[in-house]
């Protein structure tokens, strides 16, 4: 398996059908294997959670929002790194005292910044 970007696989959860397109462009434009999915339930259901580098999750979610799915994951990936995203700053203001707690952007963000949050988090699981 080679090493560089190609070789991680990066899950991005949301249920807006277009973050869901345009993260997958901005991750495949930087060689990334990406799977999407528009719910915490359907990534957990699938079988690619033990394959999975990184997760992309919108926060705001119904059902099983990104602190649940990211309690979720925790428990059976404690070692995957998330990274959370929100159009709802507010919503962000609990995850500060949480230890090797998750990167988080606020809607909209810059696509280079979340890229190098991407290549951080794959780089820091296999490292």
């Amino acid at each position: 398996m080679t090493e560089g970007p190609s070789a991680f696989t990066v899950a991005v959860v949301d249920d807006d059908p277009s973050v869901l397109r345009s993260l997958e462009y901005l991750l495949e434009s930087a060689d990334y294997a990406v799977r999407l999915f528009s719910s915490g339930k359907e990534l957990l259901d699938s079988a690619c959670v033990p394959e999975i580098d990184c997760l992309i999750s919108d926060v705001d979610m119904p059902d099983m929002d990104g602190y649940e799915l990211l309690r979720v994951i925790r428990a059976a990936r404690p070692e995957l790194r998330v990274i959370l995203i929100t159009g709802y700053p507010d919503t962000l203001q609990g995850l500060a005292g949480l230890r090797d707690g998750p990167r988080c952007f606020t809607k909209p963000f810059k696509g280079a910044e979340l890229l190098a949050a991407v290549s951080e988090a794959v780089l820091r699981l296999r490292g």
